[in-house]
């Protein structure tokens, strides 16, 4: 099966900014890139056709896409029915799925549509989920070209895989962001916790994270790798970090989740 990159798009500005950002992600790999419309089978009114009709939604997306990005191989495809079943038979196999965090149809209070939830819980394959035009602060090249979220004690081969192969393609330094908690007789203790142990305890973690990355180093010697342990909630501390990067890269689940509410850059959901 041929290799590529899917964009699902809608008539929303915040889809057209993500199939931008997967169009330089398939120049970036050499990659043909799909953008796929999927709309309802039975159509909408006519009155709610406006700007243009579905069915010239994704070669309408092409075209600006090719327009700005002249070297591009990319083609337009639409299909009648429910978005999560469709987008995940159309993308197959692909290399990566790439959506906007909300849709056309996204309330201004929901900062993650269904669309984009479902995907991000359930899609086989790595999927982005790119922030819209509300995400403008992003911009490329800053200091962390990929950030990693691990677990050092249960490191997943597909997300740490994911996030060094991206940070090599870019050139990029990856930064890697492992967060432990207290053991459970410190976090109940009415008294402080000694700084001492507190020392002793981290330094567990900084070398478990370690020997978690050293297979990874050796096999991807020429990325540049900045080690992270921090003792807070992962959503939180990638969210935080997510400010001086291109890409956030974590497995999926409820830290994926809450992550992409507040994540200020594109997020790559990868199952392990």
């Amino acid at each position: 099966m041929e290799r590529m990159i899917i964009a699902g798009v809608d008539r929303s500005a915040r889809s057209r900014a993500a199939a931008d950002w997967a169009a330089r992600e398939a120049l970036l790999r050499g990659l043909p890139l799909r953008v796929v419309h999927v709309s309802p089978s039975r159509g909408p009114d006519p009155a709610e056709q406006w700007p243009y009709r579905p069915e010239t939604v994704a070669d309408r997306v092409v075209a600006e896409l090719t327009e700005r990005h002249q070297v591009l191989s990319a083609q337009g495809v639409t299909r009648g029915g429910a978005p999560v079943p469709c987008l995940r038979a159309q993308a197959g196999h692909a290399e990566l799925l790439v959506i906007g965090l909300r849709g056309e149809g996204g309330h201004a209070g929901v900062a993650v549509g269904s669309t984009a939830s479902a995907l991000a819980s359930e899609y086989a394959r790595p999927v982005v989920l790119v922030p819209g035009t509300s995400a403008g602060r992003w911009r490329p090249s800053r200091a962390d070209g990929v950030i990693l979220g691990i677990d050092a004690r249960d490191p997943a081969d597909g997300p740490v895989g994911f996030a060094f192969e991206t940070a090599r393609l870019r050139g990029a330094r990856l930064h890697a962001v492992h967060c432990w908690t207290l053991p459970t007789r410190a976090a109940r203790s009415p008294f402080p916790v000694l700084e001492e142990d507190r020392a002793a305890w981290e330094d567990d973690e900084v070398q478990a994270l370690s020997d978690a990355l050293r297979p990874w180093r050796g096999k991807y010697p020429d990325v540049d790798v900045l080690e992270d342990v921090r003792l807070l909630p992962p959503a939180e501390a990638l969210a935080h970090t997510s400010g001086n990067a291109e890409l956030v890269v974590t497995g999926r689940g409820a830290t994926a989740l809450e992550l992409l509410r507040h994540s200020q850059c594109p997020v790559a959901v990868v199952p392990a």
